[in-house]
């Protein structure tokens, strides 16, 4: 009988527990996936707390929005998907419908291909870190030679994601770390420069680094006051875009500092550019494309069991000595 992770409060992830669950049958526009593996994201930790972008509707609720799979049956008005194939999910508001399960019912919208040559567990790495920093990059901050963008908390999957999309457009990517032994993984990824967090003056380095022209843009999940130290550096026109409260407080703004430099705060959320199918089209045919020409690849830190769902969260949480996806292979 088929499984999923589900939670009974928001309790956080020590609230998970494995129950059996039913295979849903798809309707009209949706598939049903046999899940093979799926992946562990800080927007599900929040969720698990009730201090995401939504909320669930009832419980027990499944959390997850990464995931990869075979197709077992499609809906009478899906065509172009076979039976079969292996699909990976899309990251949207899926409320209740998580990805945490060996099986998952799914509208096709949200849905798209794996790429070629890949296993499940690769496939399922793939679309919320570089979806999640492709629209940033380079349709919003225009990412490209002279464009200088802040990568706060770069080790983190999308920070990672977002300095190798930036080095391929040819920008200037600043990370920012608190370990200098993140220092090379970051200069590897596609960083120019990296900003070790000691406490010293942040909007000093950036000034210093960028020749006073401080940066255009900014790719930020930390909260709290951290805007607040960059704001002296940001460009005329800067975008701040914040799509991550790791600090668990919302972020103060620096709102002088942007009257003073005409700057633009922008709250990013991947989900609406997935819900929205032209930006979708957009977003899957560069990774694709980037893909394909191998300029990107997913990577993979550590692979859990099914069973081991609760400590891949712990192991998430804890002191990293490597980066990369946690994922969990559902027949490991």
């Amino acid at each position: 009988m088929p499984r999923e992770w589900v939670i009974d409060a928001y309790a956080g992830f020590e609230g998970l527990r494995l129950a059996n669950c039913e295979r849903g049958e798809p309707g009209p526009t949706e598939i049903r996936l046999h899940i093979e593996a799926f992946a562990l994201n800080w927007g599900d930790m929040n969720l698990m707390k009730d201090q995401y972008s939504f909320s669930f509707d009832h419980f027990p609720a499944r959390v997850g929005m990464e995931a990869a799979g075979i197709v077992e049956a499609v809906g009478s008005e899906v065509t172009e998907i076979a039976v079969g194939d292996r699909y990976c999910t899309l990251p949207h508001f899926y409320f209740n419908r998580g990805a945490s399960a060996d099986t998952l019912v799914i509208d096709k919208k949200y849905v798209t291909r794996a790429p070629e040559g890949m296993c499940a567990v690769e496939a399922t790495s793939v679309w919320m870190q570089f979806m999640t920093a492709y629209y940033p990059v380079v349709e919003l901050a225009g990412g490209g030679k002279g464009v200088n963008i802040l990568v706060p908390a770069a080790t983190s999957t999308a920070g990672n994601a977002a300095l190798q999309i930036g080095r391929m457009t040819g920008a200037t990517m600043i990370a920012t770390t608190r370990s200098p032994k993140n220092r090379d993984y970051l200069l590897q990824s596609g960083a120019d420069h990296v900003y070790v967090d000691d406490g010293s003056d942040l909007a000093s380095f950036i000034l210093d680094v960028t020749g006073d022209v401080g940066v255009h843009a900014s790719f930020d999940p930390v909260g709290a006051d951290f805007v607040l130290r960059y704001g002296p550096a940001m460009a005329p026109g800067a975008k701040l875009m914040l799509y991550g409260l790791l600090t668990e407080e919302l972020p103060k703004v620096p709102y002088v500092d942007m009257w003073q430099k005409n700057a633009w705060l922008h709250m990013y959320s991947l989900f609406n550019y997935v819900d929205d199918q032209a930006s979708q089209d957009r977003g899957t045919a560069f990774v694709y494309k980037a893909l394909d020409e191998g300029k990107l690849k997913p990577n993979v830190d550590r692979v859990f069991p099914m069973e081991g769902y609760v400590d891949a969260w712990r192991y998430l949480s804890g002191s990293r000595e490597s980066f990369g996806k946690v994922v969990i292979d559902t027949n490991k």
